[in-house]
């Protein structure tokens, strides 16, 4: 278990902070590359494990591809010994194929949960959690 030091905070900050740049900024390899190792997110709505470089690296341009005005705005943070945690909010408009869901032109925003991982300040994986419904009602699909 890391000690949450104020030196260690920061080092992690900037590195959650690169991630969520890399991400607005639509950059897939920049993303990827703010994993310590291999890349891998949980996102817990689908019940969906992606582990490796090109698993996440499809599911990025995917979601990008869907949402080419993906943005996401950080409201809060919070430490812990082995995450950094984040509440934020998703924008953006239903382009491409989403879900199965093709593209109906309609806005989202919603609130969002994202826990990084991490061992010392190498991050690890991600953990998402939203309200799936509440994204599939705003592109009418729900």
């Amino acid at each position: 278990m890391s000690q949450l030091t104020p030196d260690l905070i920061a080092r992690r900050t900037a590195v959650i902070n690169e991630h969520v740049a890399a991400e607005n900024a639509h950059d897939v390899q920049r993303t990827l590359k703010t994993f310590h190792d291999k890349p891998h997110y949980w996102v817990r709505p689908f019940g969906a494990e992606t582990d490796g470089a090109g698993p996440v690296a499809e599911l990025l341009g995917s979601v990008f591809a869907a949402f080419p005005d993906f943005h996401f705005k950080q409201s809060r943070v919070y430490h812990a010994a082995e995450a950094f945690i984040m509440e934020g909010q998703i924008t953006g408009t239903h382009r491409g194929t989403w879900a199965g869901v093709p593209a109906s032109g309609k806005s989202v925003d919603f609130p969002l949960c994202l826990i990084f991982h991490f061992d010392g300040d190498h991050l690890v994986s991600e953990t998402v959690y939203f309200d799936h419904a509440t994204l599939l009602t705003q592109i009418g699909a729900g």
